[in-house]
């Protein structure tokens, strides 16, 4: 895979979602053991900002897997969450918010947290994809208000937006290991 020819663009082609947790009495190798469970530890990640390109086909994590070699330089939004604290709850969460118009690019957020359970951390993930989405769209977003409130605004405007998320926690136990929850997204070039 050639990263940088002359005239052509890096824009990537698919992307997959994953996570993962891992637990270890070192914090570095529960991370490798998180990448390990989301299927990534042999790739060599770079962490980008939120932009999905335009006509970014999204694949099974299992399609995405057999796409990665060992030592692949790799481009992935990836949130990450670790601690070492028993009976903390930690949470991982990348949102995705879609527009309708497969011409234009769409948002993903990355948001890490304690205490937050999956269905709480997964909802702020999506709603801060849809918000940064919404206003580069030019669609009114109350921030006050959560995306399934906001929902019924796009449905009802030539822009409509779908939204999810992928969101890993872990409660940490009482041994004093680390544990640490991913979610990434990652990105495929044809």
């Amino acid at each position: 895979m050639l990263l940088f020819q002359k005239d052509k663009i890096l824009v990537p082609k698919k992307v997959f979602f994953t996570k993962g947790t891992g637990t270890h009495k070192a914090e570095l190798r529960s991370f490798e053991l998180a990448l390990r469970d989301a299927g990534i530890e042999k790739c060599n990640l770079v962490t980008v900002s939120s932009i999905l390109p335009p006509a970014c086909q999204v694949v099974s994590k299992n399609e995405g897997v057999k796409e990665l070699y060992p030592g692949m330089v790799t481009f992935t939004v990836m949130s990450r969450c670790s601690s070492n604290e028993a009976h903390r709850l930690v949470a991982a969460s990348i949102g995705c918010a879609v527009p309708a118009d497969p011409t234009a690019y769409g948002y993903l957020s990355e948001h890490h947290s304690f205490g937050q359970n999956e269905k709480t951390a997964g909802d702020f993930a999506e709603d801060l994809a849809a918000a940064m989405l919404a206003s580069t769209l030019g669609l009114e977003f109350d921030e006050q208000k959560s995306w399934d409130e906001n929902r019924a605004i796009y449905q009802l405007s030539d822009k409509i937006v779908r939204a999810t998320n992928i969101t890993q926690t872990a409660v940490i136990g009482s041994e004093g290991n680390f544990t640490t929850v991913v979610a990434a997204a990652v990105f495929l070039f044809e």
